[in-house]
């Protein structure tokens, strides 16, 4: 039974990942649809989340919020605080453009958002890492994940549900509220000092050698190179597939609203059940078996994608295309996250697992750029294809290579 302590840890967790990415995901889960119902090409679309590059190379500063902050503040806490502030002012300004004759502005208000939203992941994440033991980190990254896809189900799909009645300007304006209010929870907490990376004069710190030895420490690692490899590949796989996805319900006739409810509302609840099971299976299970287990559900929910390029329409067939892939999304991530941390050096908390994060990124921006032109070359269905192969290449790796860290080097890692 979890301590009172416990809760209070998740509760934090819980509001600091609802919040954080909210205006970012209403953006980009609005902007894709919104713009094929204007005609643009599927080309296009796909190259839209080129203005998430914040959030996949999020690493290069990552260090430099290890090592600086404002102690009296709280480490993490000052950059916490900071960077939502920093979103809540981005998100007003968004309210007041127009999507029509403003899209260079909004396309870098998203940019800009994008910065925020990663810079504050690394300091959340970071204090994340701190706070659980290694005992606690499967149900405290099901939180993580629950959080997260609460406030995406609110502002990627509810949101999208809103736009239709409020309009763009008041839909902002609303995300907006909410994240000065999410601020509550993080204002009244107090960071425990804790030993961070020891801080070196600015001309040092911005040295090459000094700068490319803490990522050499990182990769060094026993059995990283193939643990990275694993979350690349799973990582261009559901984007390759997912960033496609949205263009072929609307091909098949989906409307905005339709489209918000079965993504954003039904198909994030579906991604909350698969982080609950998750957090559940991991303690049970251990890191490796839940993996693979995730992975293998990934699998057929990719193979689902192929039904409505069928004809295969109908509403029951529509809702198990979501479910199974979404529900594989929640187990993946929250068992991902959990390893990620398990991998992690407390001291340079918010470097290592940015990198991990990072990489997570970069290969869901560079095959969703490379969806809509595979898509206009092999169709949809191809693209699913290549997504199979990559998805058969991740289990296959896990199965022979991955190793996950053993119980009493986390509980090394963690102790003072």
């Amino acid at each position: 039974m979890a301590s009172p302590k416990t809760w209070k840890k998740f509760a934090l967790l819980g509001s600091l990942y609802l919040s954080q990415f909210m205006p970012f995901w209403f953006l980009f889960e609005a902007l894709p649809v919104l713009l094929r119902e204007q005609g643009m090409s599927l080309e296009a679309i796909g190259l839209l989340p080129l203005v998430t590059i914040a959030i996949a190379f999020k690493f290069l500063w990552s260090p430099l919020i290890d090592r600086y902050g404002f102690t009296r503040w709280g480490h993490y806490r000052f950059w916490i605080i900071f960077f939502q502030l920093w979103v809540v002012v981005i998100t007003v300004a968004c309210s007041q453009l127009d999507l029509a004759t403003q899209l260079p502005f909004l396309l870098l208000a998203l940019a800009l958002l994008g910065i925020g939203c990663a810079s504050q992941d690394i300091a959340t994440d970071a204090l994340a890492l701190r706070l659980l033991e290694p005992s606690e980190r499967g149900i405290g990254n099901a939180v993580q994940g629950i959080g997260g896809s609460l406030g995406r189900m609110v502002s990627g799909g509810g949101m999208l549900i809103v736009l239709n009645h409020w309009g763009w300007t008041a839909s902002l304006l609303t995300l907006a509220a909410i994240l000065v209010l999410s601020l509550i929870p993080v204002l009244v907490y107090r960071e425990p000092r804790c030993k961070v990376a020891t801080p070196v004069s600015p001309a040092k710190a911005f040295g090459l050698l000094e700068y490319l030895k803490t990522f050499q420490q990182f990769y060094q690692r026993p059995g990283m190179v193939f643990w990275l490899i694993i979350l690349g590949l799973y990582a261009a796989a559901h984007s390759l597939s997912a960033t496609m996805l949205r263009p072929l319900l609307v091909d098949v006739g989906l409307s905005l609203s339709d489209i918000g409810s079965l993504l954003g509302v039904f198909g994030t609840g579906m991604t909350m059940l698969g982080t609950l099971a998750a957090g559940l299976l991991i303690t049970r299970w251990g890191r490796r078996r839940s993996l693979l287990a995730s992975n293998t559900i990934a699998l057929f929910g990719v193979c689902a994608y192929f039904l409505p390029t069928f004809g295969l329409t109908q509403q029951p067939v529509l809702y198990t295309v979501i479910g199974i892939p979404f529900f594989a999304l929640g187990m993946v991530g929250t068992t991902a996250f959990t390893i990620m941390m398990d991998k992690s050096r407390l001291e340079m908390a918010g470097t290592d697992y940015t990198i991990q994060t990072s990489l997570i990124a970069v290969g869901g921006i560079l095959s969703a750029a490379a969806s809509g032109i595979l898509a206009s070359k092999i169709g949809y269905r191809g693209v699913f294809a290549v997504s199979v192969l990559l998805l058969l290449g991740c289990i296959a790796l896990v199965i022979k290579k991955f190793t996950p860290v053993s119980n009493s080097l986390q509980r090394q890692a963690h102790s003072p």
